[in-house]
């Protein structure tokens, strides 16, 4: 999906490289439309849902199903991006995307029922899906080789500052002027968007066309996978997980398809997903690595908002503005991955920005309730100079040595591990929360008892205020007990956040060994003369 292009390189062995083009930052400004807005979306909606409740009169647990319903439709996309590519072609698959993912905005908006909702933001999603491994691997062959590291900066300023918007926007328009233009803010960009891919992106013509026979059974078969995959995985806090036979049921199912998936694909000769190229190292480790990042940005997306709203008594935009810090760093730091991957060994980047990570999870895990935002803006400023660092480094290694005729296939899959990060981040989150919250309770309320002093103590004061006030004896014993159970919640849900940061900040940690198995500095570039001889 190139332009036409001049200035041609040859390799050694006389087979074409990549070329170099006059405009290839329109290029990469166009593609960074459609990657942007797709992923926004999965962030923007969750700060809307308290709202969305009313409108539709539906609880907590219904409601989440509106982001649900839109990530099931775009995962399956994602996965299976490289394939339509060859069906389709892959400049008329990213229109005919964008359009959908367009009108399904517009539907969204308009929305009366529950219902309507639950089936525009599925169609919404199958528009979504497909535009971000295609544009990223437009921008891996629209920059030559020695600027592929800044490509996937670009990239990165799309699929990485978009979740750290999406809340800072999705609370500022509900705030401002009610939910549905969460969703009418997608036209002009998309309209937009859609004009510049229609102008200036073109298939490339080494680009696979054409199937003989539709792999209907690997479509099936991924659908099914990927489908219990999100229910189970958004699903299985409010279900409590293996207490209900809805997640047990699941997960069985789940398991047992993708096995035969897994099977199916490796032997037939035009699957829908092409796992064969895991046999390809960097891309395999680049992808198990995804995953952890995903787990990280998404969690964080999901938690802090959390944390702030419900703890803090911020409201949805100052929820979400408490992001601003890490955005701030990711735009500028995007960038400055991208310059540095060229000079620096790709390894030692990707170490550097796991230690940057690890030591804003490390305290975000010593916060306390009378934390403010000058307290959080700190640690997510170390987490947006760690971030661009592993980001831009992973997915410029991860598909160095991938065949041209190949990339978007191994882009799905980077994308594909980056989004179920993301899932996992949010059920992670969202488990260990109410589950340590649980754990933290029993262990504070085990040292409420007359034995011990500072409660005694406390519990005197309290009475003694509330007496001088007027309260009869009855009512403020009642309201002591009553304060004491507020802060014993407060407090234990402190500690619970505390836990999670810990948690994600050890993840990371894990990461270490496998940044022993990317390839060097040369190497990779070794990997990328052969890639474009490929």
């Amino acid at each position: 999906m190139q332009p036409i292009r001049n200035n041609t390189h040859s390799t050694s062995s006389g087979e074409k490289a990549i070329q170099t083009t006059p405009n290839k930052w329109i290029i990469a400004i166009t593609v960074m439309f459609g990657a942007f807005m797709a992923v926004m979306d999965i962030s923007v909606v969750n700060v809307a849902l308290p709202h969305m409740m009313g409108s539709f009169g539906q609880d907590i647990s219904a409601i989440t199903w509106i982001a649900t319903s839109y990530s099931i439709a775009e995962v399956i996309m994602v996965t299976m991006a490289g394939w339509l590519s060859t069906v389709l072609g892959r400049k008329r698959l990213y229109l005919i995307s964008f359009a959908i993912f367009t009108i399904g905005s517009i539907m969204c908006g308009t929305a009366q029922t529950f219902t309507q909702m639950l089936i525009y933001r599925t169609f919404q999603g199958i528009g979504g899906g497909a535009l971000i491994p295609v544009s990223q691997a437009i921008l891996r062959e629209t920059f030559p080789t020695e600027e592929q590291g800044m490509a996937m900066g670009i990239f990165g300023m799309g699929v990485v500052l978009a979740p750290a918007i999406g809340p800072i926007l999705g609370g500022w328009l509900t705030d401002s002027y009610g939910w549905p233009w969460i969703f009418y803010i997608n036209i002009p960009v998309s309209i937009a968007g859609i004009f510049m891919v229609w102008s200036f992106v073109h298939d490339p013509a080494y680009l696979r066309r054409g199937i003989r026979k539709i792999d209907w059974q690997g479509i099936v078969l991924l659908t099914i996978t990927l489908t219990t995959m999100q229910i189970v995985l958004e699903r299985g806090q409010s279900e409590n997980w293996f207490e209900s036979n809805l997640i047990v049921i699941g997960s069985v199912i789940c398991m047992i398809v993708m096995l035969a998936l897994t099977f199916w694909e490796m032997k037939t000769s035009e699957p829908v997903i092409n796992f064969r190229l895991l046999r390809d190292i960097p891309l395999t480790v680049g992808s198990s690595m995804g995953i952890v990042f995903g787990i990280s940005l998404f969690g964080t997306t999901f938690i802090l908002p959390q944390f702030t709203q419900e703890l803090l008594g911020y409201s949805a935009f100052d929820a979400g503005l408490v992001l601003a810090p890490r955005a701030f760093m990711l735009v500028l730091f995007m960038p400055f991955a991208g310059w540095l991957y060229r000079r620096a060994d790709a390894r030692l980047l990707v170490f550097a920005g796991i230690i940057f990570i690890y030591w804003s999870y490390y305290d975000l895990a010593h916060l306390s309730l009378e934390a403010g935002f000058w307290n959080l803006a700190p640690m997510l400023l170390i987490m947006g100079v760690g971030m661009p660092l592993m980001f831009v480094t992973t997915s410029t290694v991860s598909l160095s040595s991938i065949p041209h005729a190949d990339m978007t296939d191994a882009s799905s899959l980077y994308t594909l591990s980056r989004r179920i990060g993301g899932n996992i981040g949010y059920a992670l989150v969202a488990t260990l929360v109410s589950r340590e919250t649980q754990t933290h309770h029993a262990y504070l309320a085990g040292n409420i008892n007359p034995y011990n002093s500072n409660y005694s103590r406390f519990q005197s004061e309290t009475m003694s205020k509330l007496l001088h006030s007027g309260i009869n004896p009855s009512e403020a014993k009642t309201a002591v007990y009553s304060l004491v159970s507020l802060i014993l919640n407060r407090q234990a849900t402190m500690l619970a956040y505390n836990d999670v940061s810990r948690i994600l900040g050890f993840l990371f940690l894990f990461t270490i060994p496998m940044v022993l198995l990317l390839p060097g500095r040369k190497k990779v570039q070794e990997q990328n003369a052969a890639a474009e001889g490929s």
